[in-house]
């Protein structure tokens, strides 16, 4: 709850104008505190997330448009959720997807006019959800490339298939994720340039979220040109191939990915056939089937943190909340851990084991009392009906909500 620095002349050099040269390594204060406002979005697609297998609800968010920021202390960054997304696949996916058909995946919100002034311009974010497995499912998404855009850009087959799947028998995909977000991205930068005022769009994401992310700015670089776009990723895969990352510089989309060292997560798909073997081009020929990441990355060292034990814990590397922690204690690649950090470690434990016994924090700490049931008036120990307000209606029903700042 410290001030907040007024970043409305440097803006664009905080959003990767720049590609973030000279702000990484030390990471300046102004980015380290957006880069943890965009992952507390991303963050939020977990923490509101019913991801109870007997819950009816299972699948959905837990809160309504207007009270997700509220329940998740998350008004402080001056934002208004104004869309839901959700996303389906036809082909047959790990247990991440709980609902068959539809399963939230994130939110559109846009700055208040506090925000706005302070950061100067309007942003309208776009917040995407992964998976809290670090997951050897990585390893099956690196059989097919498919085609995307006009050019030689390809992308991972069943990202692209999360992205875009849609269906008629489903009750909320009726249209795809990726229709979904264009149709609100557009609606808010007509709205606000309307209104003579400047936009921007940013995407967040960890894991999978991370990989979506990458997709839909290459969508709205495609459709909005001119529209500043930048992506601030954590713990993200590969996504597509050499010309697809080639594409979208070309678009000027802006992107910084934070990475964990000591996650596995970043090196999938292609653990093999990356991004290194472009300096045997001349041997090889165009490699379109090659995995390559985009953009600045910031690598992080899980060890770097005194509060966090010294283990092989592969799902704790993965966990955004780790990532958070690490970058509000990052200075520089020769520095040490931050004593002034601020962030509450403690968070570190939320769904996993992470933190030295010696704080005393308890591991898997965020859970609903008594596992969801509630005692009802007759004396019984029962599943308790969701708050009217917080269930979601189908996309076809739901109203855009009005923008009122």
């Amino acid at each position: 709850m410290s001030p907040k620095e007024d970043i409305s002349e440097k803006w664009r050099e905080i959003q990767g104008g720049y590609g973030w040269d000279n702000l990484l390594d030390p990471l300046h204060p102004w980015l380290r505190r957006e880069i943890v406002k965009y992952g507390e979005f991303a963050q939020a697609t977990y923490d509101a997330f019913d991801f109870d297998s007997f819950s009816e609800y299972c699948g959905s968010c837990r809160y309504n448009e207007n009270r997700i920021f509220d329940k998740l202390g998350l008004n402080k960054h001056g934002y208004k959720v104004t869309k839901y997304i959700y996303a389906m696949s036809h082909t047959d996916l790990p247990r991440w997807l709980e609902s068959k058909d539809s399963n939230w995946m994130g939110f559109i919100g846009v700055s208040d006019d506090n925000e706005s002034r302070r950061i100067g311009r309007r942003d309208i974010v776009v917040a995407w959800r992964g998976t809290v497995s670090p997951s050897e499912w990585y390893e099956d998404f690196q059989r097919k490339l498919d085609p995307i855009g006009h050019v030689e850009a390809k992308v991972e087959h069943e990202f692209l298939s999360i992205y875009k799947s849609k269906s008629e028998s489903t009750r909320y995909n009726k249209s795809s994720a990726s229709e979904q977000v264009m149709k609100e991205v557009k609606r808010l930068v007509q709205f606000y340039n309307a209104r003579g005022e400047e936009v921007s769009l940013t995407i967040t994401g960890h894991s999978l979220g991370g990989a979506l992310a990458l997709l839909s700015a290459y969508e709205a670089a495609s459709s909005l040109p001119g529209l500043h776009v930048s992506i601030i990723s954590f713990g993200a895969p590969r996504v597509g191939n050499i010309a697809f990352r080639d594409e979208l510089h070309q678009m000027g989309v802006k992107t910084l990915r934070v990475v964990a060292k000591q996650d596995l997560v970043p090196r999938m798909p292609g653990l093999v056939f990356n991004e290194s073997l472009q300096k045997f081009d001349d041997i090889t020929g165009t490699l379109d089937w090659v995995y390559t990441h985009v953009g600045a990355e910031l690598k992080l060292d899980v060890w770097s943190s005194p509060y966090l034990k010294r283990e092989f814990n592969v799902s704790g590397f993965h966990m955004l909340e780790t990532y958070l922690h690490l970058v509000d204690g990052f200075h520089s690649k020769t520095s040490t851990f931050r004593s002034d950090s601020r962030r509450d470690v403690a968070l570190l434990n939320k769904t996993c084991d992470m933190l030295v016994d010696e704080l005393r924090i308890p591991h898997f700490w965020y859970q609903p009392a008594n596992k969801g049931l509630e005692c009802n008036e007759h004396g019984r120990w029962v599943k308790p009906k969701r708050d009217p307000e917080d269930i979601t209606l189908p996309t076809s029903e739901t109203h855009t909500h009005v923008i009122e700042m």
